[in-house]
């Protein structure tokens, strides 16, 4: 197995507790504060890659859901969405899909983005089922690309 990228369980985990007013993205079990996320890029605290996405492209090999109408005027498109590796090499939006879908819309062709890298995103985990599961699923995926 690739040693350099496999996670390995921290047995002090602590949960990033999530706040009444804090935003949460669910991806199944993988659930990651994303306030806290932006609090610590905007800080400094956290220091994560830049890019930017191509947005017709990334429409061309993603599939994506109804967003609410109602929000999508509120929706700025200055700010940057958030990419995760959730597994090794591939990335999801876990936050900015109404930026993606307005950008779309309006024929913008990039748009800015924050890129997580897998281990980056262990301190996000709002509960220790999850963050159990997302170490285990990234080095299953590991093995199976040695196969």
């Amino acid at each position: 197995m690739n040693n350099l990228r496999n996670l390995r369980i921290n047995p002090n985990f602590i949960p990033c507790e999530l706040k009444h007013d804090e935003e949460c993205y669910p991806n199944g079990i993988f659930r990651f504060n994303i306030s806290r996320i932006i609090e610590d890029i905007e800080s400094g605290k956290l220091q994560v890659e830049k890019e930017l996405i191509d947005v017709s492209q990334w429409f061309k090999k993603h599939c994506m859901g109804d967003v609410n109408e109602d929000h999508m005027p509120n929706v700025m498109l200055s700010k940057p969405v958030i990419q995760a590796e959730i597994k090794s090499g591939f990335f999801e939006i876990i936050d900015g899909h109404h930026r993606m879908k307005k950008a779309l819309r309006e024929n913008v062709q990039y748009i800015d983005s924050y890129k997580l890298k897998g281990p980056q995103l262990l301190d996000y985990f709002i509960d220790e089922k999850g963050y159990r599961a997302f170490i285990g699923y990234w080095n299953d995926w590991l093995k199976q690309q040695l196969l």
